[in-house]
């Protein structure tokens, strides 16, 4: 499992365009399968779930991306897992981390949202 959560300035609607625009251009095998999105007053919560082929490891990881928006206050949690190999022992190439660097560099990339 690989974790990336920052905490941001910005425009939620913004931040979910440019993390989807980038996630879904990061690779042909990457799938959005699912989303969610809810508003609570001035909170909002959008939860996306991914799913990318790995040729390497012959395998599937997934990545779940959570923003979470109050006013221009903005919380992003991205998790990667799955990409390991085995029953009782996950033996990982990485594919987590993969997943997970491709948020960490939308955001950091990104001077401003």
């Amino acid at each position: 499992m690989a974790k990336y959560e920052k905490t941001i300035i910005g425009q939620f609607e913004e931040v979910i365009h440019h993390l989807e625009h980038d996630i879904g251009n990061s690779g042909i095998s990457m799938k959005l399968v699912d989303e969610s999105n809810y508003t609570m007053g001035d909170t909002k919560v959008a939860v996306r779930v991914y799913d990318k082929y790995f040729m390497r490891n012959g395998n599937r990881a997934s990545l779940s991306l959570t923003v979470v928006g109050q006013n221009n206050n903005i919380f992003i949690s991205a998790i990667g897992a799955g990409g390991g190999q085995g029953v009782f022992i996950n033996f990982s190439l990485g594919a987590e981390a993969d997943m997970v660097g491709i948020v960490e560099r939308s955001v950091e990339q990104r001077s401003s949202f």
